[in-house]
């Protein structure tokens, strides 16, 4: 891009070749079986990825939302699965600690999970609330000295890897009566990953549903005050969906790219199909398609690093890239004919893989919402 860095670059090639040796190789293996490329993720550690955005003083590499977005974009075009785990540790875990935790627990937890030593998790939604996160029923109960808590969370990416969980809960009667916790599952009575996730894309990344009965979690471990969860959420919102939007545009690219190599090496009448004005036409579009995605995407990302993204920017983002990818997913599919149906071929994985990010993070229809909702009331205020 015209308008990276030379550092933003490097880190960048560094990116795509340690997805080529180290991720797509076995991105077909950990879909087809459901695991967890946990040896990659490990190495992402080692390189420095694991905190992008967290604080130098506590290992991590002290950057912004572009950065972290281009290592989505590179990761996402090998395996957006292994690339979503790794935006769950990244940004739901480490960067809600990072932005929101004291001195003395970002000393004790980000550390670990910088260097990989540790895997995080994020516990939002629940069986019964989604959308509507803020209705929220799982409970905190102060008691002497801990916190009791009781409930589900669903959906939850490194569910059943997790050693340090960002974990939300209800405090009180009113809505926004909501409070954060850190919870280490390896010494939480109580705490169990009560059920294993099968879905239809982002395999390679595991999710489950946590569960808590009665445990307890010292009161040391609550971050900032009883209710301020509201606030935290809002805190990492914009990130959030600006680098899930990231993996979005790594399918995209990926899809081009397939798309462009079959169509010069496949043949039909006696000629490569990309001699086909149809098939021409289709890749100028996708191509077309994915550099407005990633225009958008990376000047909406310097906009954050300089303190001037709104919300309605951000879930602008979130609402058209995830959109365009999965169509420009099923256009690859299309291209490839009856191979792009079959698993011979990338393209049907990244397809079921690009659903996904039009629900996580806040579904298309929320994000339509909040514009809409945004916009009006910027317009009544004139």
């Amino acid at each position: 891009m015209w308008y990276f860095t030379e550092e933003q670059r490097q880190l960048a090639q560094v990116c795509k070749d340690f997805a080529q040796n180290e991720i797509a190789p076995k991105a077909e293996h950990h879909d087809t079986h459901e695991t967890f490329n946990i040896e990659a993720f490990k190495k992402m550690g080692e390189l420095g990825l694991l905190g992008i955005t967290a604080d130098p003083e506590y290992g991590g590499a002290g950057l912004g939302a572009t950065e972290a977005t281009i290592v989505m974009e590179e990761f996402g075009k090998a395996c957006p699965g292994l690339t979503l785990s790794y935006l769950a540790h990244s940004m739901l875990c480490v960067n809600n600690i990072n932005s929101n935790a004291s001195a003395e627990q970002k000393a004790k937890y980000l550390p670990k999970l910088i260097s990989g030593e540790h895997i995080g998790a994020m516990g939002m939604s629940e069986p019964g609330y989604g959308s509507d996160a803020v209705g929220m029923q799982c409970k905190a109960t102060k008691a002497d000295g801990h916190y009791v808590i009781n409930g589900n969370k669903m959906w939850i990416p490194n569910a059943q890897f997790a050693d340090t969980v960002y974990l939300y809960t209800r405090t009180g009667k009113d809505k926004k009566d909501l409070t954060t916790f850190i919870v280490d599952t390896k010494d939480c009575e109580g705490y169990s990953v009560s059920k294993e996730i099968h879905k239809m894309g982002m395999r390679g990344s595991p999710t489950g549903e946590l569960s808590f009965e009665n445990a307890k979690v010292p009161e040391e471990n609550r971050v900032g005050n009883e209710g301020d969860s509201v606030y935290h959420m809002m805190k990492n919102l914009e990130i959030e969906r600006l680098t899930i939007a990231g993996i979005s545009l790594g399918i995209a690219q990926a899809c081009v790219d397939q798309c462009i190599k079959y169509a010069t090496e496949r043949e039909q009448f006696g000629k490569p199909i990309g001699n086909f004005q149809l098939i021409q036409k289709m890749i100028a579009e996708m191509a077309s398609e994915t550099e407005m995605m990633r225009t958008f995407l990376y000047d909406s990302c310097k906009l954050w690093d300089e303190g001037k993204v709104s919300n309605t920017r951000a879930s602008m983002v979130k609402l058209q890239l995830p959109k365009m990818a999965t169509k420009i997913a099923l256009d690859a599919i299309q291209l490839h004919g009856g191979y792009g149906y079959s698993r011979e071929f990338p393209v049907e994985r990244l397809m079921r893989d690009a659903k996904l990010n039009e629900i996580g993070a806040g579904t298309n229809e929320v994000m339509i919402m909040i514009i809409a909702k945004n916009l009006l009331k910027e317009a009544s205020q004139r």
